[in-house]
């Protein structure tokens, strides 16, 4: 299903409970009619009172006017957010992020997970999940990438690693094959350029479907656990590119 675009809004609340800051409620305002696009909020737990937006719609296109609805580019928005008055502390704005056509470019989430990369600084996520529009040959991916706050601005530190990812190709009843690969990340001891290193976990599971007696038999099998060092180059770590997501 195709969500809408809105711009988020993080309202103040009015007044104090004795001498506790009221923070404001992170919510999205009402979707402008006719934009696909996503818009999510989270309150940041590393930084207290401060909420992380991430905002994206589709580019328009005259040229695109045949295509099905939400086909196209679509930018990305990211802000820090102040709970106590509403006001940016520090923002990001890319054109043309995400590509949606037959694999379609289907939501945002914000990862807020323990992210530290220095003593003193810690980086946020965003999540982008992408689907694939054939039964037969069903594929989806979520891409991972990482921003660290400098100042009034936001800046990418990992861009599009495939955090999961999953095909398969089957008769539509019973018979095929699937997998499915997970990642996670964990902060190393080691460093490169100042910044922890990343150790990416990767397990790939795969399971094979077959007919017999005119039943579905399913046979699944667990992959070892692959590990993958990221490095920081000084700007930002860098991803194999069979990792990337394109």
């Amino acid at each position: 299903m195709t969500l809408k675009y809105s711009w988020l809004g993080c309202v103040a609340m009015s007044g104090a409970l004795g001498a506790t800051q009221a923070y404001a409620e992170c919510g999205t305002p009402p979707l402008p009619e006719g934009v696909p696009g996503y818009s999510v909020c989270k309150d940041w737990p590393a930084y207290d009172g401060q909420t992380i937006t991430a905002l994206s719609q589709i580019e328009p296109d005259p040229t695109l006017t045949d295509e099905p609805a939400g086909t196209g580019m679509y930018d990305l928005k990211l802000a820090v957010v102040s709970n106590v008055d509403g006001k940016p502390l520090a923002r990001y704005s890319k054109a043309s992020v995400f590509s949606s056509d037959a694999f379609r470019f289907d939501g945002l989430s914000i990862d807020t997970a323990r992210y530290k990369l220095t003593s003193d600084l810690r980086a946020f996520g965003v999540r982008a999940g992408f689907t694939g529009s054939s039964r037969a040959n069903p594929f989806d991916e979520a891409w991972l990438s990482l921003y660290v706050r400098e100042g009034n601005t936001l800046r990418p530190v990992l861009e599009q690693l495939v955090i999961e990812s999953g095909s398969g190709e089957w008769d539509t009843n019973c018979a095929g094959e699937f997998s499915r690969t997970k990642r996670t990340l964990d902060m190393a001891k080691t460093s490169s350029h100042g910044f922890a290193d990343l150790i990416v976990k990767s397990v790939t599971t795969g399971s094979l479907n077959t007919v017999k007696n005119g039943e579905c038999e399913y046979n699944d099998t667990v992959g070892k656990t692959v590990l993958t060092t990221l490095r920081y180059d000084g700007r930002q770590y860098v991803v194999p590119k069979e990792m990337q997501g394109s």
